[in-house]
């Protein structure tokens, strides 16, 4: 009787709770097929790449709560994990400041992830090549400057959601400038990871980013570079990379969609962990809105000119891609 009483509280905690928020869902899966061979050892498979659930809440006008578990795999092993991905709270102080806290989403790479808009087919490239994390433990500001112009800050544990503070206790800092104007959009940024060894080898890893879109009533186009200085806090050891992008909507939900990467480091040779998959990665595709909440998009993907686990790759790796988005 005590546990049925206890289930009833619960549920009618939960009814309230949920009526004051509200939930979300958000899945990524696809079926992919490798078509740069044609022998028996050609690799398909059904995945579920990644699934959000979270919940929000509203205190009050100036005061919210996002909580948002990411379900994906695990570097363990386990291909479905639950990490906790945010636990934020955000105060919107005034008009021009907000405020973040807890287990934020990062700003390294918002602006191009949304420019890009197809994260459910592939991440952007700081994203996808490890540069930073989508989200982490700490505090986050954006300041309206002006109608125009927006500045942001974060300071961060530096490890990412799935790991807690390193031993040594350094922190992640970066700031950011956005300045929108009409249908242009551009963005500066740069990040810094302190050193964790001091000597003549070791300095502070930079990461300077300059980003822009532009969106008309049926296209949307966009780009961004990424100079990555003292790359894993190694002296002289840099990284570069450019990344474009672009969407044609054609009507009745149908847009067809392109996008091009390359990235390069110097001293390859020497610092072989910051070559794996380097090259150049181009995607061609066509997305339909099936319905609202729903999206799928056909694509070939193609990989070449690469590095892979520390093997040159001859030959273009090409996939072709069914990926689905649907959210609630």
């Amino acid at each position: 009787m005590k546990n049925t009483f206890l289930i009833i509280l619960l549920t009618l905690s939960s009814i309230n709770l949920f009526s004051q928020g509200s939930p979300h869902a958000k899945i990524f899966s696809n079926f992919n097929y490798d078509i740069s061979s044609s022998d028996n050892s050609t690799y398909k498979a059904f995945e579920v790449k990644r699934a959000y659930l979270g919940y929000g809440y509203q205190f009050a006008d100036d005061f919210s709560a996002k909580i948002t578990f990411d379900i994906g795999k695990n570097s363990g092993g386990s291909s479905y994990t639950a990490f906790l991905k945010i636990a934020a709270l955000d105060w919107n102080a005034s008009d021009k400041l907000d405020l973040s806290f807890g287990m934020i989403g990062t700003s390294n790479f918002k602006f191009m992830e949304k420019a890009w808009g197809k994260r459910y087919i592939y991440k952007s490239f700081q994203d996808e090549n490890k540069w930073a994390s989508a989200a982490d433990a700490g505090v986050s500001m954006a300041y309206a400057v002006s109608d125009n112009l927006i500045l942001d800050a974060q300071i961060l544990n530096g490890d990412g959601y799935k790991n807690l503070q390193g031993s040594d206790g350094l922190m992640r800092g970066g700031a950011g400038l956005v300045f929108v104007a009409d249908d242009i959009s551009i963005r500066v940024a740069r990040d810094i990871v302190p050193r964790t060894q001091y000597s003549d080898d070791y300095a502070s890893q930079y990461i300077n980013t300059f980003a822009m879109s532009y969106k008309a009533s049926n296209l949307t186009i966009g780009g961004e570079y990424n100079l990555r200085e003292n790359t894993a806090n190694v002296v002289d050891n840099t990284s570069s990379a450019f990344s474009l992008y672009g969407d044609l909507d054609i009507g009745n939900g149908i847009s067809v969609f392109g996008r091009f990467d390359r990235s390069s480091s110097e001293d390859a040779n020497e610092y072989q962990w910051n070559i794996d998959n380097e090259g150049d990665l181009t995607i061609l595709g066509i997305e339909k809105q099936m319905t609202k909440g729903v999206k799928i998009a056909v694509n070939v993907r193609s990989f070449k000119n690469a590095i892979l686990d520390g093997d040159p790759e001859v030959d273009a790796q090409n996939t072709l891609y069914l990926n689905l988005e649907y959210k609630f």
